[in-house]
């Protein structure tokens, strides 16, 4: 990895010998006699790496390091010096240099530990560069993002925030929906209200009715006192009602009275309760088609969709996954003083996988690479084996012999299998993406025997 670097030795020999080593190696290099002129140079100019001698007359190598380094704290300083001894490792370590080596120069060491550096500073600049981008979206919460698909979902949230309108956020899991739900209610005028969240699939049916609306004394065994649901307990703010596809079919239509309605009948009550509480729900299933399958009421539907915001599966937010790599590094590597760089190959090896598990799969991703590190920067062994072995998969068009050649129509239907792989089953979405509605989609698989 070749940098821009500058030497600093009172010996201008062995600059000109440093200087010419360096330069076979693929380096930018700028050499001086005095540590006055280099201070002049680190004033004006942008460096990968500064070797310095650390015995000169006048200012030493370990005030010129100092100096430095308070005109650029992130550049990587090493001290070269004659005296193999560890009061001059500490010295030149304490004043905050990067590395020390002695002489004679090893040119092999030399030449390791100026890559090192160089990566060091390049890696730095791109977390300098990654801090930059998250600071620009501290605006939407704890949503992190800049690619063109979030700024998308950014803007729906400023939009409908102001309203009242009820929301739907569709998306894969782990894209995110309770934080777009948080960002919706904390933009609102409701931000200092409760926010109050319900997993419908995580509660049994038996019990998601009291949870919701609430229960009065005696409405059933155990039931020893009167208990709010969450509806009431949502007042001034906002409920957001997570999966709500797989909320029990009897029990659809009470939720859609109490949302048409605004008020809410406990379990065993007799009475209705008013509730003033915004509604906010989210599925990764494709809810039309369990309408169309008679799974989900379509008036219940119609009175949740009123705004819908489709979240990005990560696979398609790009550079996204450094930035979002990088908020992971933060929040759980201070936690341990842990490794907060990630190395070029690494990142790379993110950007390539596919992310079926999203976000959230990312999350645990570099909380076992923070866990497992061994060194200064996560690197690709510090991944887990699914994302180093990653493997793109695309449809490839390959026919090299007339006996590979297929119809047309198995050809469509290839296709479309792939499609509806790569979106998880989604059959509204893969019919837009293949640019036909559901019905059309619904005939072809039925015709090439994918249903």
């Amino acid at each position: 990895m070749s940098g821009k670097l500058l030497i600093v030795d009172d010996d201008q020999p062995t600059c000109e010998f440093l200087a010419a080593k360096l330069a076979t190696e693929g380096h930018g290099v700028t050499w001086e006699t005095t540590p006055a002129d280099a201070i002049e140079h680190l004033q004006h100019d942008d460096f990968d790496a500064l070797l310095t001698d650390l015995a000169m007359p006048g200012t030493s190598g370990l005030d010129l390091c100092a100096r430095a380094l308070q005109i650029e704290p992130e550049l990587p300083v090493i001290v070269v010096t004659g005296r193999a001894d560890l009061e001059a490792a500490v010295s030149a370590m304490r004043v905050g240099a990067y590395d020390f080596i002695t002489k004679p120069v090893d040119t092999k060491l030399l030449t390791h530990t100026i890559e090192r550096a160089v990566e060091h500073r390049k890696l730095s600049r791109e977390v300098r560069r990654l801090r930059q981008e998250l600071a620009r979206t501290q605006g939407t919460g704890k949503l992190v993002g800049r690619s063109r698909a979030i700024r998308a979902v950014y803007d729906l949230i400023s939009r409908v925030a102001v309203t009242e309108a009820p929301v739907l956020i569709l998306g894969e899991s782990g894209t995110g929906k309770e934080l777009v739900a948080r960002a919706i209610h904390e933009a609102s005028s409701r931000a200092s209200g409760p926010f109050i969240a319900l997993n419908c699939a995580a509660v049994p049916p038996s019990l998601i009715e009291s949870e919701l609306f609430g229960h009065v004394r005696g409405a059933f065994t155990d039931a020893r006192r009167a208990r709010d649901g969450l509806f009431a307990q949502a007042n001034g703010g906002t409920l957001f009602l997570d999966e709500v596809a797989d909320l029990p079919l009897e029990l659809q239509p009470k939720l859609l009275r109490a949302l048409q309605e605004q008020e809410v009948r406990p379990v065993g009550g007799s009475e209705e309760v008013a509730f003033d509480a915004r509604i906010i729900t989210a599925t990764n299933a494709d809810l039309e088609a369990r309408v169309e399958a008679e799974r989900f009421r379509g008036d219940l539907m119609y009175r949740i969709d009123v705004v819908r915001i489709e979240l990005p599966p990560l696979r398609d937010r790009g550079r996204d996954v450094l930035l979002l790599a990088q908020h992971f590094l933060e929040k759980y590597g201070a936690e341990r003083g842990a490794p907060r760089i990630l190395d070029e190959d690494a990142a790379a090896k993110l950007l390539a996988y596919d992310w079926p598990g999203n976000v959230r799969e990312l999350e645990n991703c570099i909380q076992r690479a923070l866990a497992l590190a061994r060194h200064e920067r996560i690197v690709v062994d510090d991944l887990p084996a699914k994302v180093r072995e990653y493997r793109s998969d695309r449809v490839m068009l390959t026919f090299e012999d007339t006996d590979e050649l297929v119809t047309l129509d198995e050809l469509e239907a290839r296709y479309i299998r792939k499609v509806l792989e790569m979106v998880g089953g989604n059959k509204s979405k893969a019919a837009r993406l293949l640019g036909v509605d559901r019905r059309s989609l619904y005939r072809r698989l039925e015709k090439f025997g994918c249903t």
